[in-house]
């Protein structure tokens, strides 16, 4: 992107505080945001008190080192959660209603539930804590997706294929075309 992709002005906000205000607006109890490159930036500029930051000293290490670094963080809890829902910042068009019908799902059914676009699973997810030591152990940049596509626990899922509400912001079109 050439520029701090969480960071870039999005609804009177940033692409990061349009997703952290859609997982506050949520059913989801606590909100936890895992920050790796320019963690002391994106924190200085990011102000919310609802919000834990953890830091991801190892963000080279790809996408999974973040669910791996959420999911170390919460096992330290003095009260594990029964699941975590995994969002990502540059997926603006998530909002509190969809991540509400994951949270619903999974109420339901108390199994992984995932989001589907391009014809796999993907975040956002919803994992429960008997999954947890599996997630410890996905690496790189897919880790999420192979884990979700790839896996012997039972994945339901949400096929949002019609609509744009999955759709990320990784190229400079990306972010125009949101504008």
């Amino acid at each position: 992107m050439g520029r701090v992709k969480q960071l870039l002005p999005y609804k009177n906000s940033t692409l990061l505080g349009n997703a952290i205000k859609s997982a506050l607006q949520s059913k989801a109890d606590t909100v936890y945001c895992v920050l790796g490159a320019n963690s002391e930036r994106i924190q200085n500029e990011i102000i919310e008190p609802q919000v834990t930051f953890i830091i991801n000293k190892g963000w080279q290490s790809g996408l999974s080192s973040s669910i791996v670094r959420g999911i170390t963080y919460l096992q330290r809890l003095k009260e594990e959660p029964k699941a975590v829902l995994v969002m990502l910042a540059d997926q603006p068009n998530i909002d509190a209603n969809y991540l509400n019908i994951l949270i619903k799902l999974h109420e339901k059914n108390n199994e992984i539930v995932a989001s589907v676009y391009n014809k796999t699973k993907g975040v956002p997810a919803i994992f429960p804590s008997t999954v947890f030591k599996s997630l410890l152990e996905i690496k790189g940049d897919k880790g999420a997706k192979l884990f979700l596509n790839n896996t012997s626990f039972t994945v339901l899922h949400l096929d949002m294929e019609s609509t744009s509400v999955l759709k990320d912001i990784d190229t400079p079109e990306d972010y125009k075309a949101l504008m």
